[in-house]
């Protein structure tokens, strides 16, 4: 379980984020949604103890971020960012290795080999594994990142926004792997996700953020409301029932 327990976060006089006091559940997939500026990229980044809260406490597994190794808490939890800067003379095997840094300190034992070969089996990426990154598409690097934060094998997974430039192909194959990567290796997954409808299809739980406060929490089942959706996202919105998961329109 992830637990934030009166965090903020506070730039000059404005406030972008809190306070919030909640829990994630352990295991299954959370989706954090809301629009633009609504401080999920801010919740995720504190949460992976890449963004400093200026007031509050984070728990990740029992572990509190601000007291844990930077090396313990690395073994914990692992963090895709949004922005990544990348060396384009990594090759993409090179770069999932990175991923075994808090185990091997940069020396890859057979072990680690092993969960860098998983991870590059589970994105579909055994045909670019030789390939530089400068030779890839930017849905190909993302997936490259993907599988870096996964061969990092942590019981604690935070992805912002890990569909940027993936075609509905790969996006549809990302969140399946996801699915499989929470229910099979039992990783509790917390994504920021623009798109409802997969966070719908997929999550487990969803939290929906406006203005940096939580607006709705819960299942896909209850979040995904005509009034819910309106209230977070501003826009025009209905919900159909009338397939495997509520469905939101609101290409009108």
């Amino acid at each position: 379980m992830i637990t934030l327990s009166d965090v903020t976060k506070t730039y000059g006089d404005t406030t972008v984020l809190g306070p919030l006091t909640l829990s994630v559940p352990g295991g299954g997939i959370t989706a954090l949604v809301g629009p633009n500026g609504a401080g999920k990229s801010t919740m995720l980044t504190i949460i992976g103890r890449l963004t400093e809260p200026t007031t509050g406490t984070v728990t990740i597994g029992g572990h509190d971020i601000t007291r844990t190794p930077s090396r313990e808490l690395a073994r914990t939890a692992s963090i895709l960012r949004q922005e990544n800067h990348f060396v384009t003379r990594l090759t993409v095997r090179e770069l999932v290795g990175f991923g075994r840094f808090p185990h091997s300190r940069g020396r890859l034992t057979r072990e680690d080999n092993r969960h860098v070969d998983q991870a590059i089996e589970f994105l579909d990426l055994g045909e670019l594994e030789h390939r530089y990154l400068d030779q890839l598409s930017g849905g190909q690097r993302q997936r490259a990142y993907v599988a870096m934060v996964l061969a990092q094998d942590t019981d604690y997974i935070l992805l912002d926004e890990p569909l940027n430039n993936l075609d509905m192909r790969h996006a549809v194959a990302m969140m399946k792997q996801l699915r499989k990567a929470a229910d099979e290796l039992g990783k509790t997954i917390v994504i920021v996700i623009h798109d409802i409808n997969f966070a719908s299809a997929y999550a487990d739980h969803i939290i929906a953020l406006t203005r940096g406060r939580v607006a709705q929490a819960g299942p896909p089942s209850e979040l995904m409301t005509r009034s819910t959706l309106e209230e977070v996202f501003e826009t025009p919105v209905e919900v159909r029932r009338d397939g495997p998961h509520p469905l939101a329109v609101y290409y009108r």
